[in-house]
């Protein structure tokens, strides 16, 4: 019969594997004081944390790339084509990108020099100072020995002075003034440019060496082209100091737009020395070609050209002109690209294809007479040159006029602004999320400290192995301590989820367990902290308010706790053999209470005697149930000497705390302890709200929304 009550009053068994959410959450909703102190701790963190951001504000700058070409490059024609080197974008923003300019920006805006507020309460209430170098060189000695240089900002807010580690003054100076000052076996060298602070501000001063600087200042800038093949670029940068950000954008688009002209000149300027080259070589063919023929003439007379002499002379000079134009072109060519490159090869086949017309031509020549033949070679020598060097003076002076007007391929759209609020941080948003954070920290430490508990929770399992039924689930109150003897929950508190936990248990014992006869009930426990003692105070209330005469019983003689240890006891009553009822309290009507009692060394010697019994004996006769408190099982024996004299036992477990291990070698011992096993029944203590809504158990949940 006890089987069976025990195992119907057992609800069934859900999936371990199955995770359910809304049990995770009334699981934490059991925890909230734990949670709220991690909330507390979350918001002053938060607080922290988003005060302590330093603002950061963003700027940028707009340029635009020409693609297409420069309109006064293209107005040179071909040869403006041989100069119209611009890049796409994508090359552009890597020459943005690159050491050439990002050096020169550096050592501009003196990136390499900082002066870093050391004072954290003026940081976490935003009022740092500023410091601005324009130039600082410190000793290697001191910065290979990891020394420090730092400044502090004197009364007179426009002076500083320079200390050492041990804050020893090195020099003292103003804004604006270069300092050379013997230190370290070297030279201290510092100039402030300006400073913004308070007096007594301390800074932190650092050189950095500039490649570390372009790399800095790379990270930092964001280079995207807006748009595709738009030829539109945008850098972006954020700084902690407004007008820096700006300063910084606008001498990175400074000195990428000086540049890029510079390079476009330089194309020109090569082009224009390389023409002035050749200029001096076709005048010298040219006036010797011209002083053979006015000898010949003067020798031979002057001689008409027939009519057919003069076309073939004419298309002589346009070959031969058309072939150095090529070759000029070729010579341009060789200097962007190698030998084998297409354009090369496609000049080669256009000077051979008029190479073969220039020997067709000279054929046909070699028919006319001979004095024609030589006055027309002549002449041919003179008009080719004639116009080569007309041409080169033309395209010397186009270039001329090119480098001085050369405005590059890129030009600026939009400046960087000073911004006027910062950028980041979003304050709210990181105090939200430190907050959220030690919040999220909090639930995770409860479920994983839920998820490693290895003890016993489900009443169907332990009934299962042991063969004992469970009677009862009691929840975790806010502070199970026995002291309150005199005031039972079940009595102050009735309506209480664990009074009615604690009368679900009474009416389960008095249905299954205990007979009329039986009057001596021991409750137990494994280990120390399980809420015995507030189990057995609230159970004997419990049937004292049902109209039964209880005695409850304090069996811990070594350290008792229902009342003072100077209150006397079951130790004096044992020891004179009294068993008056001077010993005895009476808390309300029925339920009365014997303490332990004085102190004493070694409890056996006073309850293995017959003394107890007798005891005992006299209380059958006066009460209508015995609740014997004992010690814990696994810390004394005292439990087991007076198991005998007991009619039915109550063991309380904590709710997932004890293995199946060790509650079965309780069950061992006390079986072991008598001759014939007693009656036996388990109740959980300190249990956690379950999923269903219905308490623990399932015996008392009609208060569970109260509770």
């Amino acid at each position: 019969m006890e089987n069976k009550v025990a195992q119907s009053a057992v609800a069934p068994k859900p999936d371990d594997d199955e995770i359910d959410i809304l049990e995770i959450l009334v699981f934490l909703k059991s925890k909230w004081r734990f949670l709220i102190i991690f909330l507390i701790l979350g918001v002053i963190a938060g607080g922290i944390a988003s005060m302590w951001m330093r603002p950061a504000y963003s700027s940028d700058i707009l340029l635009q790339v020409d693609v297409k070409g420069n309109k006064s490059v293209k107005a040179l024609g071909e040869m403006g084509a041989l100069l119209d080197a611009s890049s796409p974008s994508e090359a552009e923003m890597q020459l943005l990108k690159s050491r050439m300019v990002l050096a020169s920006v550096v050592e501009e805006e003196r990136i390499c020099f900082s002066a870093n507020p050391l004072n954290k309460m003026d940081r976490l209430l935003h009022r740092e100072g500023r410091m601005d170098l324009e130039y600082l060189k410190i000793p290697k000695s001191v910065s290979q020995a990891g020394m420090k240089i730092y400044a502090r900002v004197l009364a007179d807010t426009s002076s500083f002075e320079i200390l050492d580690d041990d804050e020893k003054v090195i020099l003292k100076g103003v804004v604006g003034e270069t300092y050379r000052q013997p230190y370290a076996g070297d030279s201290l060298i510092v100039c402030v440019r300006s400073i913004k602070a308070t007096a007594g501000q301390m800074f932190l001063l650092a050189a950095i060496h500039p490649q570390i600087a372009v790399a800095g200042l790379l990270k930092s800038l964001n280079v995207a082209e807006e748009g595709k093949n738009s030829g539109i670029i945008r850098v972006k940068m954020t700084h902690k100091y407004s007008d820096r950000v700006a300063e910084i954008l606008n001498s990175v688009a400074n000195t990428y737009l000086k540049q890029n002209i510079e390079m476009r000149s330089a194309e020109a300027k090569k082009t224009l020395e390389f023409l002035e080259e050749q200029l001096p070589g076709v005048k010298a063919k040219l006036d010797s070609a011209e002083h053979k023929l006015t000898s010949y003439r003067h020798t031979k007379g002057t001689i008409d050209l027939s009519g057919e002499t003069r076309v073939h002379l004419q298309k002589d000079v346009e070959l031969q002109q058309k072939l150095l134009e090529l070759e000029q072109k070729k010579q341009e060519a060789l200097r962007l690209f190698q030998a084998e490159h297409p354009t090369i090869r496609t000049i080669e086949q256009q000077q051979a294809k008029l190479r073969g017309e220039l020997a067709k031509q000279q054929k046909a020549a070699a028919k006319l007479p001979l004095t024609q033949q030589e006055v027309l070679s002549l002449q041919e020598e003179v008009e080719v040159n004639n116009r080569l060097y007309t041409n080169l003076l033309n395209n010397i002076q186009q270039l001329r006029v090119v480098q001085a007007g050369e405005v590059g391929n890129v030009r600026i759209v939009d400046r960087a602004y000073v911004p006027i609020k910062p950028s980041k941080p979003n304050r709210k948003l990181i105090f939200l999320g430190v907050v959220f954070g030690f919040l999220l920290f909090g639930c995770a430490l409860v479920l994983v400290r839920r998820m490693t508990q290895n003890g016993v929770a489900s009443s169907s399992e332990l009934e299962l192995a042991t063969g004992i039924g469970v009677y009862g689930k009691l929840p975790l109150i806010g502070k199970d301590t026995v002291n309150n003897v005199l005031k039972p929950v079940v009595h102050e508190n009735p309506d209480e989820p664990f009074a009615e936990g604690i009368r679900a248990l009474r009416t389960a014992l008095e249905f299954s367990l205990m007979m009329d006869k039986d009057k001596v009930l021991m409750v137990t426990g494994l280990v120390e902290g399980v809420g015995k003692s507030f189990v057995s105070i609230n159970l004997a209330s419990s049937f004292a308010m049902s109209g039964k005469k209880v005695l409850l019983v304090d069996m811990d003689l070594r350290r008792g706790h229902m009342f003072e240890r100077s209150h006397k006891g079951l130790c004096e009553m044992l020891r004179t053999d009294n068993y008056s009822d001077e010993y005895i309290e009476k808390v309300f009507e029925n339920f009365h209470v014997l303490a332990s009692g004085k102190r004493v060394v070694n409890p056996g010697d006073l309850l293995g005697k017959d003394r107890f019994g007798k005891f005992l004996d006299i209380a059958r006769s006066q009460y209508d149930l015995i609740i014997l408190d004992t010690p814990p099982v696994f810390q004394c024996s005292d439990a087991l000497l007076v198991e005998k004299y007991v009619d039915h036992i109550l063991c309380v477990l904590k709710h997932a705390s004890h293995s199946m291990e060790s509650i079965q070698d309780a069950l061992a011992m006390f079986d072991r302890s008598t001759d014939k096993p007693l009656p036996k029944a388990f109740v959980f203590n300190k249990c956690e709200r379950n999923r269903s809504g219905y308490g623990y158990g399932g015996n008392y949940g009609y208060y569970h929304r109260k509770y």
